[in-house]
This record gives structure tokens, sequence and C-alpha cells, in this order.
């Protein structure tokens, strides 16, 4: 577990709108919210409340493990509030837990809540029949994740050098691999997207990370920035890689994206490749706090134009800039053309590519950490376009 303790100030946002409580019920699998603000791991769905304080509501089962690893010292299980009686009177698990809910918002004398956007709505609807107060709001959490701390920061870096490390050992293989034709060889066998993949989730797993939606794209299929990427590399064309791995046991995420050649890149590559380069040092530059990322963004987009590429939808600069990472590969705030203005502590990528259909992509990534002055570049991996 990462977070200890943080500055969790929901209870002045509660005050401002007259509300009691705030309630979410959801597993910390797919809630980097619930993981971060209870810090407990879990497949199930848990209930956490904040009412001047901070409550977990765990099955009997988790209540024990919940004591151990939760920042939350005030754990219940759903035993305490009488989960076996209700069982055998309702069949339905799902209103069974709407009573215990109830239960718990009785106890805690919450007449009203508020609750995030994705609040089930059968839990809803039980509530509210009992006569509480629901108010959906855009989730307060996920507002204080923005600014990272040192340990986290510290964190996201640990996952960086492991991203960086299985890179290495992808570049290392094609550029040791030999051209046959148009084809990239290894051993005397085509080296293939695939196998540059295992390549890189194998060095990720030594070094306790997952990664999925990894991308090796080679040639003219890269311009669609989200291709993964398969079949034989090939010789002369540009191979993007895009890790973006999660540690194991932190939770926090990393992402990189370098673009290489193995042989003689065709010229128009080349021209991408130095224009992308010159547009991320543009956004690097512009980086800092107070700063808005939309102005930050079109600074980019002007180097592009500048340059002669197009900026739009269909090709050349398509996509925004870049975006925060934490305990979600994408969180706020972004580098795009919404106005956000950025703050030291913020995490974020600064990925500028370019993406034609005769050519294919090129697409640069480093994460960098915005400081008092500036930012700080996380990511340490080389830059050569070829191998």
């Amino acid at each position: 577990m990462i977070i200890k303790q943080k500055n969790i100030d929901i209870q002045s946002l509660l005050h401002r709108k007259g509300i009691d409580a705030y309630l979410m019920y959801t597993d910390s699998i797919r809630s980097a919210d619930m993981y971060y603000i209870s810090g407990f791991f879990a497949g199930d769905a848990f209930t956490y409340l904040y009412n001047n304080k901070d409550i977990l509501l765990v099955s009997s089962m988790e209540k024990e493990r919940a004591k151990k690893e939760s920042r939350i010292t005030d754990i219940r299980s759903t035993s305490d509030y009488g989960s076996k009686d209700l069982f055998k009177i309702h069949k339905d698990p799902a209103e069974v837990y709407s009573r215990l809910l109830l239960q718990l918002l009785k106890k805690e004398e919450c007449s009203s809540i508020a609750v995030p956007n994705e609040f089930p709505v059968f839990f809803a609807d039980r509530l509210r029949e009992a006569g509480i107060h629901i108010t959906c709001l855009a989730s307060p959490i996920r507002k204080l994740r923005e600014k990272k701390t040192k340990t986290e920061i510290k964190a996201i870096s640990s996952t960086q050098r492991a991203c960086e490390l299985s890179a290495s050992k992808a570049i290392d293989l094609i550029r040791s691999s030999k051209i046959k034709g148009n084809e990239l060889t290894i051993n005397g066998r085509p080296l293939t997207c695939e196998y540059i993949k295992a390549v890189i989730h194998h060095s990720l797993l030594d070094s306790e990370c997952e990664a999925q939606g990894t991308i090796v794209a080679c040639g003219p299929r890269s311009c669609d920035p989200h291709w993964q990427g398969e079949g034989v590399l090939k010789a002369h064309q540009q191979i993007i890689l895009d890790i973006f791995p999660r540690h194991m046991t932190s939770r926090y995420y990393s992402d990189m994206s370098r673009t290489v050649v193995r042989g003689e890149p065709d010229p128009k590559i080349k021209e991408m490749y130095e224009a992308v380069l010159a547009a991320q040092q543009v956004g690097f530059d512009l980086i800092r706090p107070g700063a808005n990322s939309s102005e930050i963004h079109q600074a980019v987009c002007d180097s592009f134009t500048y340059a002669g590429f197009a900026v739009g939808e269909d090709e050349g600069f398509i996509h925004s800039t870049g975006h925060s990472v934490g305990i979600d590969i994408h969180e706020r705030p972004g580098i795009g053309p919404q106005q956000e203005i950025l703050d030291a502590g913020n995490v974020i990528t600064v990925e500028p590519g370019l993406y034609y259909r005769d050519v294919g992509g090129v697409r640069i990534e480093d994460m960098v950490v915005v400081t008092e002055k500036g930012c700080n570049n996380l990511t340490m991996l080389d830059k050569n376009l070829q191998l």
C-alpha cells in the first residue's frame, strides 16, 4: 500500500452543499478512487462512508485483512449489521445490501448523502424510498488524486524504471536482428510483434509489473495510434513501442513510447521524427505550476504547423498532447484542448505524434512531474530513431 495518509478534505465540500456524508460502493480493482481513499485492495465490492470520519464496511471474511491493510481504522463488517438474519428474510443479495447500507446510514445519523455518478441505481432507489436524500457528485476523490505526494512519485518512478528496462530489452533485440529482404529476423527466424511483446511482458513480470494493450506497431498501419501491432517486423520501417505497465503491489502506472527503425528510415519518417521531438520540447518548456494545459497543447499544435505538418482529425497530429498518470493510466489533468491548470505534483505524459496513412506514425512519450519551477522528466531512456 502506497497511500498511508493524505489530507482528505471531503468535509468542506459536504458542508458547502448541506450534505451529511459521502458514500461509495464498489471494488478497488476497477475503482482507483476506492483504492486511493481506502488503501484496501479487494475484488469484491465494499462500502466507504465519510461522515466527519472514514468508515469501511466490508464482508466478515475481509474484516481482519482490512484492519491490517487499510489506512482506515474504523472497519466494520456486514455481520455487525445482521447480514445473516437479513439473508434469511430476503434472498436477493442486492436487497440485503441496500438494507445494510440503510442501517449504516441510520446509525451514523445521515439523512442526506452524496454519491459518485456510478453509484448503483438499485441502492439509490431503495435508500430514497427509506427517506435518504441522495445527490450525485463528480468524484471529489478524483480531484484529490491529481497532485501526487513524494511517495506516489517514487512509486511511479519505480514502475517507470521497470518500463524502461523492458523497452531496452525490446530495442536491443530489434537492434541485433538481421535484415533479410524487407523483414527482420532473429536466429534465422522472422522477428514478430508478438515476440517483442512477449519479451517486454516477461521483463515486466520479473520487475513485479504487468501490462495490457502493449503496442508494437510497425509500418503504415501504425497510423492508427492504438493499433497494437501484429506479424513480422519490417526493415527500414518505423516501429512504435508504447508500454504502460502497472506495478502489482503499489498499483501505480507509468507510460512511455519510443519509435525506432532497424535499417534506413524513409526521409519522411526522419522529418516526422524531428518534428515530434521538437514539439515535445515545446511542451516541456511550457509546463509549470499555473500553466493552462490548453495553451501548452496549442503551442505543440503550432510547432507542428510551423514545421509543415497537419493538425486535425484525420492525419497529422490527431490527439491530445498528454495525460496524467497514477493509479489509473489516464488521470486528470490532461494536456489538450480542455482548459485545466497545472499544479506542482501533477505527473503528466508529453506524447506528441504524427500519423499519415501512406507511411504510418511516429510517437515519442515521456512522463514528467510538475515542479515549483517547471518540470522534471521521470523518463531516462534514450530517444534514437535509427538502430
